[in-house]
């Protein structure tokens, strides 16, 4: 079966989560991934957090699935007339370098468009244009320029990051998206473009409903499904708001039976209005349903941090996996709290490709996330990491070097 980018070739100068997270996904897709990394060096991420002594770690084999590494001195001036072949003949380069760090090199966006002008150079970036614009940025940093860590956690205590890596692979994915598009619009126009995609940019996206709140707030002053609604007091910023939902159905994290010893015995339990009556039957509270104050949506929501309290009595008497089989069947929205342990043991995920696992001639098998996309027509197979500079004479034999010539790089020490 072919994949829905072949032919499509990737020029990957990316490093660390970020960038890796956007080439892996259109390798996943299809598309011939050349990473080039330092001689001796490689990605950064290749020697941190390593659970084996000399084995590339978990951190880097997870991001650089179906790729090939070539090892290239790009600062020797051998080295840099193979850049010029590689985009030559590529049809993307992707980097997250340091603001100004591909100019530096000698490959501006204008010496890249004399070289290939159908290239599209595909940059992430901590910021966009502004104040800020060559500032480095790292994932907690981008959670808390994009407004997320203000509006996450509790009330009563401090800004709070989340374990979702929002601000590096979900830049990723955003640039991949980017880099698709303009792809797409090249078959039109034969040209090529930048593509930027900035971390703050990202995160904030993924927190549009906190930017619709604020609009919320500063007409109404209040927004009754925030926890702090009726006894608390609202500022002039959206404030945390615990495990309420975003969406404006009342939802909230509960106990389940077993939460003294287990940290994860929880589910996460939505109030939604269709399903009230049902929701009452079940937790034995069926005077609620024509209560005047439980009755309607509006009544409710003085009484939540009440409501949700007496249907924890309920779910405290039940596993999460046994009150998740009870409330399903009344189409009661409720999710059980997994722990990673769960996830990677789950069946299902392996049946879908969601969870694989991977053979790597130095690390044994290991556990890895699979392409969460799923195309009818173009199915994934993940592949294993390369290991540093494993493809470097593959790559040039195909550009056109000859077996001479490519001793005479390595003699160098270009590759």
């Amino acid at each position: 079966m072919s994949k829905a980018l072949d032919g499509v070739r990737i020029l990957d100068f990316t490093h660390v989560q970020s960038g890796p997270t956007c080439t892996q996904l259109l390798a996943w897709f299809g598309a011939d991934v050349i990473k080039v990394e330092r001689a001796g060096e490689g990605d950064a991420t290749r020697g941190q957090l390593r659970d084996i002594p000399d084995v590339d770690s978990l951190y880097f084999t997870m991001l650089n699935h179906n790729k090939r590494s070539i090892t290239l001195d790009t600062k020797h001036s051998m080295g840099k007339e193979v850049l010029e072949t590689l985009i030559k003949e590529c049809d993307v380069l992707v980097e997250n370098f340091a603001p100004g760090a591909l100019d530096r090199m000698g490959f501006s966006w204008e010496r890249i468009q004399e070289i290939n002008p159908r290239m599209i150079v595909a940059s992430v970036k901590g910021f966009g244009p502004g104040p800020y614009e060559d500032c480095k940025v790292y994932e907690n940093v981008a959670q808390c320029a994009g407004g997320a860590a203000s509006t996450t956690g509790f009330d009563d205590g401090p800004p709070v990051v989340t374990g979702a890596q929002i601000g590096d692979s979900g830049t990723g994915v955003h640039l991949a998206l980017g880099i698709v598009t303009a792809l797409y619009q090249r078959n039109a126009t034969g040209r090529g473009q930048k593509v930027l995609a900035a971390m703050q940019d990202t995160v904030l996206n993924l927190c549009r409903v906190k930017l619709r709140d604020q609009q919320r707030l500063e007409r109404t002053g209040v927004m009754k499904e925030y926890p702090q609604y009726p006894n608390g007091t609202f500022g002039d910023a959206v404030p945390r708001a615990g495990n309420a939902s975003g969406g404006g159905q009342p939802g909230w994290i509960l106990k389940c039976k077993g939460w003294e010893t287990d940290p994860n015995a929880y589910i996460y339990f939505i109030t939604q209005a269709p399903v009230w009556g049902a929701i009452c039957k079940v937790i034995g509270k069926e005077e609620w349903i024509t209560d005047p104050d439980y009755a309607t949506p509006p009544a409710r929501l003085p009484h939540l941090k009440a409501i949700f309290a007496t249907i924890e009595e309920w779910t405290k008497t039940k596993t999460k996996l046994e009150a998740m089989d009870i409330l399903n069947k009344y189409d009661i929205p409720c999710g059980p709290i997994l722990s990673m342990k769960e996830i990677a043991e789950e069946p299902s995920l392996r049946a879908t490709g969601t969870v694989v696992e991977v053979d790597h001639p130095k690390r044994g098998k290991y556990l890895s996330v699979g392409n969460p996309i799923k195309l009818s027509d173009s199915a994934t197979e993940v592949t294993r990491s390369p290991l540093l500079g494993e493809h470097t004479e593959e790559v040039l034999a195909q550009l056109g070097y000859s077996a001479e010539q490519i001793a005479v790089l390595r003699t160098e020490r270009v590759i």
